[in-house]
């Protein structure tokens, strides 16, 4: 899916509503500084329940966890600083690895339709379900308006 698929999504879901005369709420959650807000205990508490193994997790741990960085300034490293969370721009694996963290959002929110704490907003002659739209680190939520 491309980024003009998700948007094309929200302006039929708006226009729909409008329409319809029904009522929805949409949220954008907005992932500020996504890759450096990954927390690496999560990451690790998620690849399990995503079937990564033990030897890829640790894998990943020794090429995404590193305790220390420094920067280089006129091409000289400065003091190492010590890093306990985030994901490093550029890394090949960062896209995917900030993902699957967002997916859990994307489960999160799927549990909280399922025990009705949250009701999505139904378009179409069919009623189609619409509560959460993603791509990379945009996130809505869209639900009945109470």
């Amino acid at each position: 899916r491309n980024i003009v698929e998700g948007k094309v999504a929200v302006n039929e879901v708006i226009d729909y509503e409008k329409k319809s005369h029904q009522s929805c709420i949409i949220l954008k959650v907005d992932f500020e500084k996504a890759y450096d807000s990954v927390d690496w205990g999560f990451l690790e508490y998620i690849l399990p329940r995503f079937g990564f193994c033990d030897k890829w997790r640790a894998w990943m741990q020794a090429c995404v966890c590193s305790d220390n960085m420094s920067v280089l300034v006129n091409g000289c490293p400065t003091e190492e600083i010590n890093i306990k969370r985030g994901l490093k721009q550029g890394y090949p694996l960062a896209p995917h690895l900030f993902l699957l963290v967002a997916e859990r959002l994307g489960a999160l929110m799927r549990k909280v339709v399922e025990i009705e704490r949250f009701k999505p907003f139904h378009i179409g002659r069919d009623g189609v379900p619409v509560s959460l739209l993603q791509y990379a680190d945009d996130t809505l939520c869209i639900g009945e308006a109470p």
